[in-house]
Formats: C-alpha cells, sequence, structure tokens
C-alpha cells in the first residue's frame, strides 16, 4: 500500500481508501444477478455482484445490496425474491437494472415465479428465497436468504463483472462444465 491511497485510523493500522478498494477488489471477477421482487403494485429490482451460496442445509443463499439501494427496503418488506443469475447476452439487463431510479423493468420479458417474484427470461438460472437475516456491514448490507425454489434455465456463458465493466468469458479451466 502507499501512502496517497491509505489513511491512518488513531490506534490503528494503515487502512485502504475507497478509490484503493474498488481497484483491488475490482481485480475479483463475480458474477452478476438481478434481484427482483413483486409488491402487489409493481415490480423491483437490482443489479448485484455480490450473490454466493452460504449453505446447502439448510439451503441459504447471500446477497449484500448497498445501503442507499432504494430498491433493498421494499424487497425487503416483501420477503420473497427471485435472484435472476444473468447470462452472457443480458449485459444491458445487468446495465439497466443498476441504474438509479425510472422504470427498470421497462422492454425485460418476466414471469411471476412461484413465489411472486419476478423471474426474467433469458437468464442462466433462478432461484426463490425468502429473506431470512440481514447484518449490517460498512455501507452494504449481508442478507442471508433461505432458497424454496430454483431452475437452471439454459446452457450459457455467464455475465461476469471484472474491473469495472461486464463481459464474458471465452473458456474455463478444471471444474465441470454444463
Amino acid at each position: 500500500m502507499s501512502a496517497n491511497t491509505t489513511r491512518t485510523r488513531p490506534g490503528a493500522l494503515l487502512v485502504p481508501l475507497a478509490p484503493e478498494m474498488r481497484h483491488v477488489l475490482g481485480h475479483f471477477c463475480t458474477g452478476v444477478a438481478v434481484i427482483t421482487a413483486h409488491d402487489g403494485c409493481s415490480p423491483l429490482g437490482f443489479t448485484c455482484q455480490s450473490v454466493t451460496s452460504v449453505s446447502l442445509d439448510p439451503p441459504y443463499v447471500s446477497f449484500c445490496p448497498a445501503k442507499t439501494s432504494s430498491s433493498w427496503p421494499v424487497i425487503r418488506d416483501v420477503g420473497r425474491l427471485c435472484v435472476n443469475i444473468l447470462s452472457e447476452h443480458q449485459v444491458g439487463v445487468g446495465t439497466q437494472f443498476a441504474a438509479r431510479g425510472g422504470d427498470k423493468f421497462s422492454g425485460i420479458t418476466w414471469y411471476p415465479g412461484v413465489n411472486g417474484a419476478p423471474a426474467l427470461d433469458g437468464t442462466l438460472a433462478s432461484i426463490e428465497a425468502d429473506v431470512e437475516f440481514e447484518h449490517d456491514a460498512g455501507d452494504h448490507t449481508i442478507v442471508i436468504a433461505r432458497v424454496t425454489g430454483l431452475r437452471a434455465h439454459q446452457e450459457s456463458g455467464p455475465l461476469l463483472f471484472y474491473r469495472g465493466g461486464f463481459g464474458g468469458y471465452s473458456g474455463f479451466v478444471g471444474g465441470r462444465h454444463g
């Protein structure tokens, strides 16, 4: 760490500034999802790159909405949601749901999942879940949701987020494909 990108917190060691955190952690590639719900009047959603599996038994997933999100408080109150895992062909969907305000569902085809949350067309998978736990984590919230249903939809590459941009991948090493 350089002196230009860190600060000293009283009684602590050097602490990285937000731009350094964003730059360095941007080197970690993540998948892209859209978290959706329906409040009975209209569909809601936001783009999220922090989705992960937490537990198989009980079945939990986690994601981390920003505290500045205007969609998350309403989705939290609904309690039932869908994690839509985007395919590499859905850059526009990821960008549209990342924007603030406006009709995020404009031009987006979706259908209600079993729990009523919007499942977006063209995704790799959808995971229906109920919010169970929420933990404060700085400028974000860590949400743990119990999986109530899931489906894999198509064989395609994932939409990825890396160094501040969206893209796909041209192959992979190891593991199991499909």
